[in-house]
């Protein structure tokens, strides 16, 4: 596609010379192009755990035209018609359509992942035809084309913009409307925005194609364009063929000291590798209040940095009113103690850190920058570990400690919001098998108060290693992940069931194994029967008994995080007849050569669904379930396989696999 517009357009050049020849000469790269950093890897792919925006066609009427027209819209993740929005028109080059940028731009992911840090304001995107025509193409001659692109000035202000307005929640003032635009596209940007201040203060031109004006004439009055334009943005590669379009746009505005951004990227083609880095940037620029025209800067992680940068605030986790531990944007934990009669204060995880005692008595330490999410960890004070007076007190690591909460840039999901909740109940039961009284926790949806006659499927999740009953609802953040899936429409409503899984019966089995000198330990096969029985023996029926449930085995689901995958597995296999849907998360995977896939066409119609999930650095693991699911997918047997990107074995890995989870579940019916 970039090859055919490059010929298209250099054949316009070729043909309008009057257009080149307005042009000042030269073509090597302005030293005062502005130094735009490279987008980051992967700004341009979709991300896993952030919410995402909506991008649909419509129809709109055009007088201009005669007759109904198509364009693209993005609304941004949680557009409401509460809350007015600015607008960007976004147009094509040469030889695409209202698609292209769909096509070959992915420029909702792009804002999605924007939005995901908040580094861009929330905006509708309008990806129109840049052709005002019912019967002109891509496909038809240029000098048919010419005459479309042209008129689209009078369909975009009198047709487009007035539907926009009407049809969505967006801000209809110049300051809330931005034109920009690619070759073709960014040549009418530049000519109907900055032809047009009354409507747009926001003007961008990526690797623009000639213009039908010369660069001095495309700006009536160059002392109230400085005025008026919040934003005028001009850009292309240094080895475009249109390099010199941009330059000298770029020079005339030098020359008449009319304010803009010029971009030049460094080995940059006509292409849309230009173009999505453009839009990257641009975004990020525009609706922003005066003054904050450039968001802040990112910032890049260095583990060997020594000074961390000071915009530490107290963790989500502490305790009310407390103001320590502190995180950063870096990612790094600060901790401090008063203990003026210790000789030494440590934190042993992470490598452990060495706090430094203040002139206050008061003992301070930093940690490197550590993944998005929740850990635990102690403080050991003249070597005795206690937990920190700061944290919440959460049970993990088979104890109940400390943890600090590193926010995430995609919380958004289980973040706590205005929307309405489901509720955590705590139930005691008996247990014939073990003689005791045990307790579990049940989530029950919003709603399920209210009407007595409804019954929900039942999903059992379970705990890591060291962990009981209260992980998931408290570490695992179960409660407003499943509020806020339901409340999007992303996740039927179902019940979740949390039972503690650990210290029941011998759990590792099997023959003792052979200890190598000089090897690590072998690690000891589990052996979870004794809590399978209590899960389909006493669990379920109690929970049936008790619950509005839908007590079969098309409305039943298990799922686990480390060692609660592994049960979840042994249960799940050997009780086919009870489960159909399974999650393991960091906790093994299925093999083809599992005993319950002896028979695959069987399998297959018990299980709707195989959830298997790891964190992107817990690579052992994740390698074999790839592997398995290549086996099984040779089997007919389908699977879903989520990595949880930059985390290892911990809770955001875990949320996040909740989080893709649930909306896969009980859907059966669809």
């Amino acid at each position: 596609m970039s090859a055919r517009l490059v010929a298209l357009v250099t054949w316009a050049m070729l043909m309008c010379p009057v257009m080149v020849q307005a042009q000042p000469p030269g073509g090597g790269k302005d030293d005062k192009a502005e130094q735009f950093p490279a987008p980051p890897n992967e700004y341009d792919k979709k991300r896993d755990g952030i919410d995402r925006g909506k991008l649909e066609t419509v129809e709109y009427d055009s007088a201009t035209v005669g007759g109904a027209r198509k364009a693209r819209v993005y609304t941004p993740p949680g557009y409401t018609k509460d809350k007015k929005y600015p607008v960007l028109y976004l147009l094509h080059g040469i030889g695409g359509d209202e698609n292209e940028w769909a096509r070959g731009g992915t420029p909702d992911v792009i804002l999605d992942n924007l939005y995901a840090d908040k580094r861009a304001v929330p905006m509708v995107v309008v990806l129109p035809n840049g052709r005002a025509s019912k019967d002109v193409t891509a496909r038809d001659p240029i000098p048919k084309q010419s005459p479309a692109f042209a008129a689209f000035e009078k369909d975009l202000l009198t047709d487009l913009i007035p539907f926009i307005e009407k049809t969505y929640s967006v801000r209809a003032d110049r300051e809330s409307r931005a034109l920009a635009g690619l070759s073709m596209g960014g040549g009418q940007s530049l000519n109907f925005g900055l032809g047009n201040l009354d409507t747009f203060a926001w003007v961008g031109g990526f690797s623009s194609a000639p213009n039908t004006k010369r660069p001095d004439d495309l700006i009536k009055d160059h002392a109230e364009a400085a005025k008026k334009l919040r934003l005028l943005y001009v850009a292309c590669g240094d080895k475009d063929g249109l390099f010199r379009i941009s330059e000298g746009v770029h020079k005339v505005l030098d020359e008449k000291k009319v304010p803009h951004a010029y971009r030049v990227i460094p080995g940059g083609q006509h292409d849309f590798k230009v173009w999505k880095s453009d839009l990257y940037h641009f975004a990020q620029l525009i609706f922003r209040e005066t003054g904050q025209e450039k968001p802040a800067p990112e910032k890049k992680v260095d583990d060997s940095k020594p000074v961390p940068v000071e915009d530490f605030k107290p963790a989500p986790s502490n305790q009310g009113g407390k103001q320590y531990p502190q995180v950063n944007s870096e990612g790094r934990a600060r901790f401090r103690v008063v203990a003026p009669d210790a000789k030494s204060v440590r934190v042993p995880e992470w490598g452990g850190i060495t706090l430094t005692k203040g002139e206050d008595g008061a003992w301070v330490g930093t940690t490197r920058p550590l993944d998005e999410g929740f850990h635990y960890y102690r403080i050991n004070i003249d070597g005795a570990d206690v937990p920190d007076p700061g944290s919440k007190f959460f049970y993990g690591a088979s104890r109940w400690g400390s943890a600090v909460e590193i926010p995430a840039r995609d919380g958004d999901f289980y973040a706590l919001k205005n929307v309405p909740h489901g509720q955590l109940r705590e139930n005691l039961y008996f247990s014939k098998g073990t003689n005791t009284t045990r307790r579990c926790f049940v989530y029950t949806p919003p709603d399920y108060d209210k009407d007595t006659r409804k019954r929900y499927p039942v999903l059992y999740l379970q705990h890591g290693a060291g962990e009981d009953e209260t992980g998931w609802g408290s570490q695992g953040r179960a409660g407003l992940i499943l509020d806020n899936l339901i409340a999007a429409g992303k996740a039927k409503p179902f019940i979740v069931v949390m039972d503690n899984g650990g210290g029941i019966g011998p759990r590792p089995g099997g023959p003792p194994a052979k200890v190598v000198p000089g090897d690590p330990p072998p690690r000891p096969k589990f052996d979870f029967s004794s809590f399978a029985k209590i899960v389909t023996e006493e669990l379920i029926p109690y929970i049936d008994s008790n619950y509005r449930t839908l007590a079969d085995q098309p409305n039943r689901a298990m799922a686990g995080l480390s060692m609660g995958a592994m049960q979840t597995k042994q249960i799940t296999l050997t009780n086919l007849d009870k489960f159909s849907h399974i999650g393991l998360f960091s906790g093994g995977s299925i093999a083809a050569t599992d005993p319950a896939l002896a028979d695959p066409d069987a399998f297959k119609k018990k299980v709707k669904i195989l959830f298997v999930s790891y964190g992107s650095k817990e690579t052992g693991g994740a390698a074999t379930a790839k592997a398995n699911r290549e086996a099984l997918e040779k089997l007919g047997v389908k699977s879903v396989y989520y990595e949880s990107p930059e985390t290892a074995h911990e809770w955001q890995s875990w949320r996040r696999s909740l989080y893709q989870f649930a909306p896969l579940l009980f859907q059966q019916d669809k």
